[in-house]
């Protein structure tokens, strides 16, 4: 009933949800470009600073690190902020850390810019995932939730590989300003087009902090870890890979990098729409065939086509595992969800971050650049192991005694009341 009030309240101005959830997704965009860019210019980088391959790849494992202590951080501390004034102070911090990295005179004060910019990310998908689920009816979370996360996916298709090209043409540096205004546009849609929404009342920081008791929700985030990070294995190095293994051109990895964006895009879309209907399924699915194709991506890497056609499926499989998960943790923090939205945000970014980190090892331990995608395997596969025990304790907890902070199955159980 609480719900259905909050939506009759907005009756005026619901006709306009669907630009806000456009706001957000122009902002997840500049961010989704800011993040996955870097991967294409990672020689440029190198080069530049006279570091090596594994060394530059810390701004990938910096940026994600960052994103990780920054969810917790920057939601912890706009806990008394109303949603809408908090995401324009993120797109501002994210402003400013792209701007640094614009103008690095050395590698240590890049890596710092990254992880100034880092830090707005977490908060941002996190309280951005549950305004997005308060626009919509109860039954439309997962899709509104991948509504918000298309415009990271859509960076991928256009503002990765644009990014890249530019970069290798005119320079990294201009890249990152270029970005810087994008976070511009972003903050400037958040403020006309998002609205005031009200916070729940008698929600406080220890109410946030209780969800982390329920195992089902650190379940989920561990499955965001291992699941992300297996596809971040392969991908942190998908330039080496493809310019050394493979056989392509310099600048063949900007179209690599739009069939990634592409097979992201699918992924997005197919995710939410069917979290909405079958999570847990989902869930099997994607990340059974994502341990399969990464282990695969060790062969076809040495074809040029098998390696294109690889690189759009782990694109595709590991962004459908996106919206569910998000909504998993949603539904398990039920009356509490920003600090744990965001948290798993980080979650996603602490398996980017160890990911590359274990991919630099492999490949600085001389196991070659195709090494990476051995490790994502092994992580896509540990966290469909996790999927198989969560859904395994649901259902013993369902079976002897009353689920509480409940999963997807108290959250079907809730939905009826709302039709």
């Amino acid at each position: 009933m609480e719900r259905n009030a909050l939506l009759q309240s907005f009756g005026k101005v619901y006709p306009l949800m669907p630009l806000a959830l456009l706001a957000l997704a122009i902002g997840a965009f500049g961010i989704g470009t800011t993040e996955f860019v870097i991967m294409g210019l990672l020689p440029e980088v190198a080069s530049d600073f006279g570091v090596s391959i594994p060394t530059a790849g810390l701004l990938v494992t910096g940026y994600a690190l960052g994103v990780v202590i920054g969810a917790p951080l920057m939601t912890v501390l706009g806990t008394k902020v109303p949603r809408k004034r908090m995401l324009m102070l993120l797109m501002g911090l994210f402003i400013a850390g792209n701007l640094l990295s614009a103008v690095a005179p050395a590698f240590a004060v890049m890596l710092i810019g990254r992880v100034v910019a880092s830090l707005a990310h977490g908060a941002f998908f996190g309280i951005g995932s549950v305004v997005a689920a308060e626009l919509v009816a109860p039954h439309k979370k997962a899709g509104a939730i991948a509504m918000m996360f298309t415009g990271l996916t859509i960076a991928n298709v256009v503002g990765v590989p644009l990014g890249t090209f530019i970069g290798q043409s005119a320079g990294w540096r201009v890249t990152f300003g270029i970005v810087a205004a994008l976070g511009v546009v972003g903050l400037a849609g958040i403020a006309k087009l998002v609205p005031e929404l009200p916070r729940p009342e008698g929600v406080h920081l220890r109410h946030e902090l209780a969800a982390f008791k329920n195992a089902q929700v650190l379940l989920a985030m561990a499955m965001t870890v291992l699941g992300f990070g297996g596809v971040f294995a392969a991908i942190t190095y998908i330039a080496p890979m493809m310019t050394h293994v493979a056989g392509f051109a310099d600048g063949s990895v900007t179209w690599l990098l739009v069939l990634f964006g592409l097979g992201m895009v699918a992924g997005n879309l197919i995710g939410g729409k069917f979290a909405d209907r079958a999570l847990m399924p989902m869930l099997y699915v994607s990340l059974g065939a994502l341990a399969v194709v990464l282990a695969l991506f060790t062969l076809t890497a040495h074809n040029k086509i098998a390696a294109a056609v690889t690189i759009a499926l782990i694109g595709a499989l590991g962004f459908a595992t996106v919206p569910p998960l998000q909504k998993r943790v949603l539904d398990q923090a039920h009356g509490a969800p920003t600090l744990a939205s965001a948290v798993n945000i980080g979650a996603f970014n602490l398996g980017n971050a160890l990911s590359a980190w274990l991919g630099g090892l492999v490949i600085a331990a001389g196991f070659g650049y195709t090494s990476p995608n051995w490790v994502g395997a092994a992580l896509a596969a540990a966290a469909l192991v996790l999927a198989f025990l969560s859904a395994a304790l649901e259902r013993r907890d369902g079976a002897h005694g009353p689920l509480t902070a409940s999963g997807t199955s108290a959250a079907e159980q809730r939905t009826p009341v709302h039709h």
